[in-house]
Parts: structure tokens; sequence; C-alpha cells
């Protein structure tokens, strides 16, 4: 018994999460019961819209099975006839493959139908489409006139093909026409669709995305005028459609040197085709041809088919129910203003120098810059960047995307504490585990005993030396994988160049012997042809063995420079925990030293048992008096000259402190490295005095002095491999 029914088609890979899903890939064509949809509130009309109708129940023609998929990853194809659904229960008996839905057009047409009447995915583009561009593609792409003949309406323009989607001799036909008949072929049919490839329904949204002139942002590769065609108001047909033609100019723009055609001459010539605006081709204004022109210049550039579609957001399921007893971390009592990660109105530099350094699962809420009341944003850190996610509001519910079902950000941040962030977006695995706090900015140090800030500084500084160490070999590995690869490189165009003297030596070799064996071949000499076609294979064979090995070579290069790339990704990955852990380290050690906690308890808790060891050394107080005391390195306000003169012939590590000639407000160091004076900046912000961020921490100069009288300033600049070890004014070690 047949029912009717609805077939969708797979955008984007989804991996099941949970046992009533079911996985999709790419072009998957799925089948769902018309009447399942219905039961559940859906009304006529809705099913081409599955974004806004959340999980659907469902079939895969693909793997035969049938389950939950998120109507965000697929889109609308059409009706069909399917068989009704079994009563038992569906994991026991897949359906059987529905049947292609019947055809619209059962008689030949002589101009062509809507796009969506063409083709049918998998397929790509318009048969016809194709198959004028690949006869383009095979002949044409060099030619000065290419895609202008048709635009032009001067007498000797050739005539333009006329176009019959039933015509059977048309691939034949195909094979007479130059380049000019079909480009303009190509012309003709993008002018005859009863609709654009892009519909006027999204002419508005372009105009103002094309006149606010936004680029696309570095961190997502991604701009306005890609989103709203990646958007529901562009139909499946008209974006695949759109995505092939886009294919072919850049191949067209890529022959530019020989065609003419560039970015900004191809806008000008398929902008009008593939946009016609609300009103009619004779009434479009220059001022809209123009802006066609440029929304097509700004595809090219995009080259958004080359780019891997981000997958939209995954309708949120319920959560899964929870004991009592599991706590509810900023509960429902708590109101936004006094949640600890939302910051309000701050901008995005100040959240990107709040995130700066900071590991993956940091994150912080503040208001959306469009300043659109209830709509915030959260930041996310996650592989090292900043993930911007927008929070909606409508109806006074709140989330990530339609339907939106928390009742407030709070709710909503709650959630996606416990649960992973790919219920929103299968890229985003991670839950919001750290929570950048207003609260706590100034109070880095929770402890509140020496013992205890003790105990914490030796946890920290033991995962620190772990992830140095792990640092450390990646590090190792990553060096000798480089130094390889570019010996590899180097033999590969050694390579290169003994290729072409041995094809230079067979061109010559053909080419002189050629005279050579006819004349002995007149002569009846075949012994010393034989040896000259001899000498001529060996020399091919040769050759042919070096393409052979170079070949090799360059797939070991390739293996090798992924495997090098996986190293640098994994060492990426580890810097941002390092430099946390390192702050916090920093951070424990100016608060010890600040209440006065001697250094031989310090070397305890860092696990150092003799003077070279670390830089953290014993110290006897005599010379950590010299430290103490201000006027034994603070010289005021001097020159850089008298710093250098009070310096010159002192040991390595002897240094003072004046006030900076370039950068007023701020200080300079004077320090001998390598019986060299060298200067550096010391920078005074809202959260102390520092040599560069996030290490501006220290409350007064004194404890920085006394911090890096056994830190070395090689962490700050590659250069300066030396700790502040003498006051330039205290009396000098013999």
């Amino acid at each position: 018994m047949e029912a009717d029914g609805f077939q969708y088609r797979c955008l984007y890979a989804y991996d099941k999460e949970r046992d009533e899903d079911i996985e999709l890939k790419p072009d998957d064509i799925l089948t769902v019961d018309k009447a399942s949809l219905l039961s559940l509130g859906i009304r006529e009309g809705d099913e081409q819209h599955p974004e806004q109708i959340g999980w659907i129940l469902g079939y895969n023609e693909r793997t035969r099975q049938r389950g939950d998929f998120p109507g965000t990853y697929v889109q609308y194809v059409g009706p069909v006839k399917m068989t009704t659904p079994p009563s038992h229960p569906r994991s026991q008996r897949p359906l059987p493959p529905a049947p292609r839905p019947e055809p619209h057009h059962s008689q030949p047409v002589a101009s062509p139908e809507d796009l969506t009447g063409q083709f049918a995915p998998p397929d790509t583009a318009p048969p016809l489409l194709i198959k004028l561009v690949e006869a383009i593609e095979k002949t044409g792409l060099d030619c000065k006139t290419l895609y202008r003949t048709a635009t032009s309406s001067t007498p000797d323009s050739p005539p333009v093909p006329t176009l019959s989607l039933s015509s059977e001799s048309l691939e034949s036909d195909m094979g007479q026409w130059d380049a000019d008949a079909l480009s303009a072929a190509v012309v003709r049919y993008l002018q005859e669709l009863p609709s654009p490839v892009i519909p006027v329904a999204v002419y508005a949204e372009l105009l103002a995305a094309v006149q606010r002139g936004a680029e696309p942002t570095p961190a997502e590769g991604r701009g306005p005028v890609r989103d709203i065609l990646e958007g529901p108001s562009l139909p499946l047909h008209h974006r695949l459609t759109l995505q092939y033609l886009l294919c072919h100019l850049e191949r067209v723009v890529q022959h530019s040197e020989s065609n003419g055609l560039d970015p900004h001459t191809i806008g000008q010539i398929f902008g009008p085709l593939l946009i016609r605006g609300s009103g009619t081709q004779h009434g479009r204004s220059e001022t809209d041809t123009e802006f066609f022109a440029l929304v097509l210049e700004r595809l090219l550039l995009e080259r958004v088919w080359e780019q891997e579609p981000v997958p939209p957001a995954l309708p949120p399921k319920p959560a899964k129910a929870k004991s009592a007893s599991t706590p509810v971390v900023n509960g429902n009592d708590i109101s936004l203003s006094d949640a600890e990660w939302y910051w309000g109105d701050i901008s995005r530099e100040e959240v990107n120098d709040k995130m700066r350094d900071t590991p993956d699962g940091t994150f912080l809420v503040r208001d959306a810059s469009s300043k659109v009341k209830g709509e915030y944003t959260l930041t996310l850190r996650k592989g090292g960047n900043n993930k911007l996610i927008k929070i909606f509001h409508r109806a006074g519910k709140y989330g990530f995307s339609e339907p939106l079902t928390f009742n407030s950000v709070v709710d909503l941040i709650n959630h996606y504490r416990h649960e992973s962030l790919a219920q929103y977006n299968a890229k985003l695995d991670s839950r919001l585990l750290f929570p950048i706090s207003k609260y706590q900015q100034e109070q880095l140090v929770k402890e509140d005993s020496v013992e205890a800030v003790g105990e914490q500084l030796k946890v920290y500084h033991e995962q620190y030396q772990e992830k140095s160490r792990e640092y450390d070999v990646l590090y190792e590995e990553y060096t000798r994988t480089s130094q390889e690869l570019q010996m590899k490189r180097t033999a590969i165009e050694a390579f290169n160049e003994t290729i072409k003297i041995f094809e230079e030596q067979c061109e010559t070799q053909e080419r002189f012997s050629r005279d050579t064996i006819e004349k002995l071949r007149r002569e009846g000499n075949d012994k010393e042809i034989q040896r000259i076609q001899s000498n001529s294979e060996k020399l091919k064979s040769r050759v042919t063995e070096i393409h052979e090995s170079k070949k090799k070579l360059e797939q070991d290069l390739k293996k090798q420079a992924l495997d090098n790339r996986e190293i640098d990704k994994k060492m990426n990955s580890l810097k941002p925990d390092l430099m946390q852990l390192r702050k916090l380290r920093d951070q424990y050690l100016v608060w010890l030293t600040q209440k006065g906690a001697r250094q031989r308890r310090i070397n305890e808790w860092l696990g150092i048992r003799n003077e070279t060891e670390d830089f953290y050394s014993l110290v006897d107080e005599e010379e950590e008096q010299a430290h103490q005391d201000e006027r034994t390195w603070y010289v005021g306000d001097i020159k850089r000259s008298h710093a250098e003169e009070l310096l010159r012939g002192k040991l390595d590590g002897t240094f003072l402190i004046r006030e900076s000639q370039t950068q007023k407000g701020s200080l300079a160091c004077s320090v001998v490295v390598d019986g060299e004076v060298k200067h550096c900046v010391i920078y005074k912000t809202a959260t102390g005095y520092g040599f560069a961020e996030p290490y501006n921490l220290y409350s007064s100069l004194r404890n920085l002095v006394l911090h890096y009288r056994h830190t070395s300033l090689v962490q700050h600049n590659d250069s300066l491999n030396v700790t502040l070890a003498y006051p330039v004014l205290a009396q000098q070690p013999r």
C-alpha cells in the first residue's frame, strides 16, 4: 500500500549522537511519511522548510535505516509516493527505496523550464548547461571574444543557436559551434530562464550586504554575501547551479591573460544575467548593473565553491535527565546581570584581550554588537581561536538557532555547561568549561594562606613542566621533519634539473640520429643502427626511472608534510595551556614573594634541590637586600646615552630602571647582555607592571625586579637571555 511522502536531500555529514538517530552523508536521499509529519502538527506547506521543523523521523535510502535526522541538515526535494511504514518497531524492517516522483512534463519544451524541472540531485547543474560549459572549457577558454559576442549588438555578431532541452542532436551540433557560438548559447540560456539563478527574493538582502561593504572575516573565512546565498532563501537547485557556474567562471578568469576576462569584467557580464533584481531588464538602472557586477565579483573573490560548507545549527534536543543531587550552577533564580560570565556592553577587542592565551572551553557572554535588545554574543575558545556565537531572542525564548527553546540566557549557558555544543554545531564539540568571571579578575590567587598557595604553586609548576616536556618532544620532532622536508624539496628541484638535461639530450639525439639512421640504412649498416637505437632506448629508460623516483619522492614529501602539519597543530594546541600555566605559576610566585615567603621554601615547592637546577636559585640575605632597595637600581629620568655610560664595562646582568624617553608614562630597563647594553620597555597598566601581556601583573617595580632576579627575560625577547642580577648602584661582585 502506497502513501504520500516527501523527499529531502542531505547537505552535510552528521554522526549520530543517540541510538534513535541515523547517520547522514552529503547527497543522501531521505524519505519522510506525510502522515507522520501532520501528526506532529506540521501544516501543509511547512514540509518545504525542514529547518523550521526540527528533528524529523525518516528513512535513509542509502543506508536503509529509519530514525531521526536534523531538519537543518537537509534540503526539500519534493513529494514522493512511498510504502506505508510498518506498525512493528521500525528498526526490524527497513523500508524499500521510494520510487522517483512522476515527471511534470511529458512533452519536449522549446525554452528552458525552471531549474527545479531541469535536473535533480545528486546532479550538480542542468544537463544542457553542463554540456555547453564542458564544450567551452574544452576548446575556447583562450578565445579573445569569449562571452562578449553574445552581449554585442553589431551586425557581425554570430547567430545565437536555438536551444532545446529535448533535442537529441544537441551534443553533435555543439561539435560544430565555435567558442563565440557556445558562449552566446550560455548567455541566452541564462536570459531565458523563467527565474534568475539568484532569485529576486534575496535581492534586498544582497543590496544591504554590499552597501555595508563588509569583507569576509579572516578567522571564519566567510562573507555576508556568501552567508545570504547559503541561507534558506536560495533554493537548492539554484544554489547548485550557481556553484557550478562560479567554478566555471573561475577557470575562465585563470585564462584572463589571453581572453581578457578578469573578475571585474566577468562580474559586469554575468552579474546582470544571474541577478535580475525586482525590475524588468529594460528598466534596469546603471546602479543596478554595477551592483550585480559587484556581487558576482565578490563571490569569485571569496571562492565560495572551494570552501567546505559549515554545517548549520542542530535543533536542540531535550536535555538528558539528571539526578536530583546534581548541582545547578547559576540556577534559574540568578539573573543575567548577576552571572559571573556576563560582561554586558564590552567591545570585541576587549573580549579578545580577556580570552588571550586561555585554554579551550573558556567562555564569556556580552551584549551583541547589533545593539538589538535581547540579543547577545557567546565567545568560546576552541582550537586556540575565539568562536563567536550569536544568541537570538524571540517571543520570550532564547537559543542559537530556530526553534528557540530556552527561557533565559542563563538557562542556555547552564545547559551547555553540561552538554556539548555539538548539539548546536557538529564542529563545536566542547562544553562551556571555564567562565571568565568579572568578579575574580582582581582575585588572581584564591587560597588565603602561604602554605595553601605554595602547595597550589607546586601543582601548577608540575603541570607546566609536564606540558613543557610534551611540547619539547613535539618541537624536536617538528624540527627534524622540517629539515627532512627541506632536503626532499631540494632533491625534487635537483630531479627537475636532471630530467630537463636528460630530455634535452633525448631531443638532441633524436634530432641528429634521424638523418644518421637514414644514411646508415642506405649503406646497409644495420649493426650501427641497432647501436644508436639501443642508446636512445637506454636514455629514455633512464628518464623514465628518474621520473618514477621523483614521483615516489613527491609522494613521500606529501605524506611527511601532512604529518608535519599534524605535529604543528598539536604544538599550537599546547601553547595556550603552557601560557596559562606559566601565567598562573608566576602569579603565585609574586603572591608568595609579596607575603614574605623565604626563597628556600619556594624552591622546595618548585622541587629545586641545589643552585644549578633552576633559575629560582637560593640567594643570601645580603644580595637580596640590594634588590629590595630601589635606590640601587632606579635612576629616574635620565637619557638613554647616560644609562649606557653607567652600565659600560659592567658584568652581564647589571641593570637599572629609568623613565622611558620614547614612550611617555612607561619605564625602561637597561641591562648588560653579552657585554652590550640592551633596553626594553616596562609597561604600567591597570593590572600592574610588566614587559608584555599577559605578564603585566606586578603591583610594584620592586616586585618586578625581585621576580626577574631569578627569571630570565628571554621569555619576552630571544636576545635578552639574562636575569636582573646586579643593581647598577650596588656593590658589584668581584
